[in-house]
């Protein structure tokens, strides 16, 4: 019995040590040619920390009937692909354009695979600001300096010379759901502090009230969802009406930098519900006149 429980643990620890093994991480460095083992009957997926632009590759297919050395899957837009060889040690490099970089992977057909390949974004040290903290009376400052922007622009274009933005006037884009929608009206990203400011309508589409929590607000970017660190809401919309929103996203859940660039396709997530209009305003959500700010957030992320 004994003899057969420490073959027992020896057979999960060599199963925990090729499991390790094969779930990978990397920094992100476009100095850096990233060997990836694949197999022939294993998939390898590779994720990037947002939609990946462009994919160019030699000895590759993506079409399973048409014979290459490697096999890829891969949806436009999505911010990861999967990838099988098709051939004995067979190798080739695929190039990936992520946030206006390029970064080489060389495949290499193997008996021991890589299984998962999560790329990371890699820290940004310039002027060492990236360790300090955000706090959330810099949150706000952010929040008033989106708020103000066409006047910055205009009267202190300097003010705002860093800031990222992007108006979605002539290219809407809305996340409707049955009772309501949630419009993106503007962004902004912040990139010292690694914060993106979003302005957006939420309308109610009924004639009931529709109420929602001020920090219900999430951000999807790819296969990604982030919290909110602030935002300024009222939670409350009346009957066939928009109202205005701003909240913001800093950094990554767990305390890293996210490096989210404006030119992604992003979607609300926020959930609501519709009640009988009230009279009293007695009755009215506490939350619903102030501002919302994610502390616990802000103090993981570092610049």
């Amino acid at each position: 019995m004994k003899r057969w429980l420490i073959s027992l643990l020896a057979v999960v620890c060599l199963v925990a040590n090729a499991g390790d093994k094969a779930i990978q991480n990397f920094i992100l460095d476009e100095k850096t040619v990233y060997v990836i083992p694949v197999a022939t009957n294993r998939v390898t997926t590779i994720s990037f920390p947002g939609a990946i632009a462009a994919m160019d590759a030699a000895q590759v297919s993506i079409d399973p009937h048409k014979a290459a050395p490697f096999l890829i899957a891969h949806a436009s837009g999505s911010s990861f692909f999967s990838v099988r060889a098709e051939a004995r040690k067979a190798v080739t490099n695929i190039n990936i354009r992520w946030n206006n970089k390029t970064y080489v992977l060389e495949l290499v057909e193997s008996g021991e695979p890589f299984l998962s390949v999560t790329f990371e974004p890699a820290p940004n040290t310039s002027s060492g600001i990236h360790s300090a903290p955000v706090t959330p009376s810099n949150l706000l400052a952010l929040m008033d300096e989106a708020k103000a922007y066409p006047l910055l622009k205009a009267y202190h274009p300097d003010a705002v010379a860093n800031v990222d933005y992007r108006n979605y006037e002539n290219q809407p884009r809305i996340v409707d759901c049955t009772n309501y929608a949630v419009e993106i009206k503007e962004a902004f990203r912040f990139d010292r502090e690694d914060t993106l400011v979003f302005r957006v309508g939420v309308t109610n589409k009924t004639d009931r009230q529709l109420l929602y929590a001020p920090n219900g607000f999430f951000l999807r970017v790819g296969e990604r969802t982030y919290p909110h660190s602030i935002s300024d809401a009222s939670g409350i919309v009346p009957p066939h009406a928009e109202a205005p929103a701003y909240f913001a996203v800093t950094g990554t859940p767990n305390g890293g930098r996210n490096d989210i660039s404006i030119k992604n396709d992003f979607y609300i997530i926020l959930d609501a519900h519709t009640v009988a209009p009230m009279k009293d305003s007695a009755f009215m959500p506490q939350s619903a006149t102030t501002n919302s700010v994610n502390s616990t957030e802000a103090k993981k992320t570092r610049r």
